[in-house]
C-alpha cells in the first residue's frame, strides 16, 4: 500500500468504515486486479465468514503469523492484495491480503481499524515506524481448539503467547510461551487485535507495562517496545 497526494480538488474517495462492528454473515465485496491489469477493477462478492483469524505462514524457512484477520468467501486472487473489502454501504472495512490456496473460498483481509492508526501517524508525523513487543499470540478462547492439552485459567480475558521472537524485547523482559497477557497499561485485553491497535498508537522505545498470568499467578512486566522490521 502507499499514501499518495493528488493535485486535484473535489475528487470522490472511499469512506473508511468501522471493522469493530462487522458481523459474521454480512455481505461484502472485494475489489482488485486479480492476476494482473488484464482483469483490473474486478469485483467479487461474498460474506464475512469469520473474524479474528490467525494464519501461520512460512517465509524463508521461518514461521510467521498474520493476526486479527477478517475471513471472507469473496474470491481473492494474487493481485487483489491491497485492494479494499467493502460492505453494502460502500465503506472500506478491510484491506485484502491473502488467500488459502489449499482450500476454496478462504480469503483474508486486514481490518480497517488496524490501518487507521497507520494513517493517523502519517498525517501527524509524516511517517510510521511500527512498534513491536516481539510475540505471536492468539485470542485466548481459541487455544483449546488448537491444543486441547494446554490448561488455561478459567477466564475469558487475555491473549495467549504462542511464540516469542528471538532477541526481542519480550524475550529480554522475561515473557514466556504460555503466558496470558491480561492487560497493557491497565487496558484490559480480550482479543489480539486490541493489543495490536494499542501498540500502533505507540512508537519504538516507548515503555509499556503488561499484566500477565503465569501458572495461575499474576505479575507485571515492564518493557521497551522494539522497532518492527
Amino acid at each position: 500500500m502507499a499514501i499518495i497526494k493528488i493535485n486535484e480538488r473535489k475528487l470522490s474517495y472511499a469512506t473508511l468504515g468501522d471493522s469493530d462492528n462487522i458481523q459474521v454473515g454480512e455481505n461484502v465485496y472485494a475489489i482488485g486486479n486479480p492476476i494482473g491489469y488484464e482483469f483490473q477493477r474486478t469485483v467479487t462478492s461474498g460474506i464475512v465468514s469469520a473474524l479474528d483469524r490467525t494464519i501461520k505462514l512460512e517465509e524463508n524457512g521461518e514461521e510467521t503469523y498474520m493476526e486479527d484477520l477478517i475471513q471472507t468467501d469473496a474470491t481473492i486472487n494474487p493481485g487483489n492484495s491491497g485492494g479494499p473489502l467493502i460492505n453494502v454501504k460502500g465503506e472500506v472495512i478491510g484491506i485484502n491480503t491473502i488467500k488459502i490456496t489449499s482450500a476454496e473460498a478462504m480469503g483474508f483481509a486486514v481490518p480497517i481499524n488496524v490501518v487507521k492508526g497507520v494513517i493517523t501517524s502519517f498525517q501527524q508525523t509524516g511517517k510510521f515506524s511500527e512498534a513491536s513487543i516481539g510475540i505471536f499470540a492468539y485470542d485466548k478462547n481459541v487455544i483449546p481448539y488448537i491444543n486441547e492439552n494446554i490448561n488455561l485459567a478459567k477466564t475469558d480475558e487475555g491473549i495467549y503467547v504462542a511464540n516469542i521472537i528471538k532477541n526481542s524485547t519480550a524475550e529480554k523482559a522475561g515473557l514466556q510461551i504460555g503466558d496470558i497477557i491480561l492487560n497493557i497499561d491497565n487496558q484490559k485485553l480480550k482479543r489480539m487485535c486490541e493489543l495490536r491497535r494499542y501498540i500502533y498508537t505507540k512508537k519504538p522505545n516507548d515503555e509499556v507495562t503488561l499484566k500477565i498470568l503465569r501458572r495461575n499467578m499474576q505479575m507485571n512486566i515492564n518493557l521497551k517496545l522494539d522497532k518492527k522490521y
